[in-house]
């Protein structure tokens, strides 16, 4: 129990640089009131304590302005981070090492009692401020869901959503990006950002990079054409010179997408 409790204050001052001392962390971190108070709650909810458990929720709800139903499952070292606003639904289930910014809900979509309704976060996933993940579907180890994305489908380990609804970013290697060789130690990511993590931005710089290599090809025809001409001395063919000359700015263009 005491080895969990110091895992529980380790976690926050590993990944918190605000994070000065223990006793800071104990008196004045209400993600960490939030856990402790979840687990008593979630005891009664199992012990069929259903009325105490919610109660003890709805305190807990008051007293740190995060909201986590007693039947939802939170594994060892999660770090709910500021996290005013966020709201966990019943059978939603965090998995250890994950972090959770203000304003995230974990959601249902269904009306169904008894069924699976809110989404299974892995081991060490980031969720943003202001994402909603809403569903019963799985958010793989070590992916990490964007600010304010909206995640209505299931995301692949190590892989990154972002936008609304949510577009999945899968890990370049198959595992998170956030791995590092040789010891395959995990790099935490705060507020999960990750450099080249906008797919739409990545499409309009694949789309100004293949336009802007059509322009050059094209004018190394003209020029070529140009040449032929002049050897023949067919004067009336004398392509123009915005034909000639590139005047495609890729390099201006993919500095507004954010490359």
């Amino acid at each position: 129990m005491l080895a969990r409790l110091r895992s529980d204050i380790q976690c926050i001052l590993d990944r918190d640089p605000a994070a000065r001392s223990t006793w800071e962390v104990i008196t004045c971190y209400p993600g960490l009131h939030a856990i402790w108070l979840h687990r008593p709650a979630h005891w009664c909810w199992h012990h069929g304590l259903k009325w105490l458990g919610r109660f003890i929720s709805h305190f807990a709800r008051w007293f740190t302005g995060i909201e986590i139903h007693p039947g939802a499952k939170i594994g060892e070292r999660v770090f709910f981070d500021h996290a005013m606003g966020v709201v966990v639904g019943e059978t939603a289930e965090i998995g250890d090492g994950c972090t959770i910014y203000q304003g995230v809900t974990l959601g249902g979509t269904s009306l169904y009692k008894g069924a699976k309704r809110h989404p299974t976060l892995g081991k060490d996933v980031v969720v943003s401020a202001g994402a909603k993940v809403l569903g019963g579907f799985e958010v793989g180890d070590g992916a990490k869901i964007g600010s304010n994305a909206v995640v209505i489908k299931p995301v692949p380990a190590g892989a990154t959503a972002v936008g609304i609804p949510a577009r999945i970013i899968p890990s370049k290697a198959g595992q998170s990006a956030d791995v590092t060789e040789p010891q395959q130690a995990r790099k935490f990511t705060a507020y999960g950002i990750t450099q080249e993590d906008d797919p739409l931005s990545q499409a309009m710089r694949g789309l100004i990079d293949n336009a802007s290599s059509q322009e050059h090809q094209i004018a190394l025809l003209w020029q070529a054409i140009e040449k032929l001409s002049a050897n023949a001395q067919n004067k009336d063919c004398v392509p123009c010179d915005a034909a000639i000359k590139e005047q495609f700015e890729a390099g201006k263009l993919n500095e507004l997408v954010g490359k």
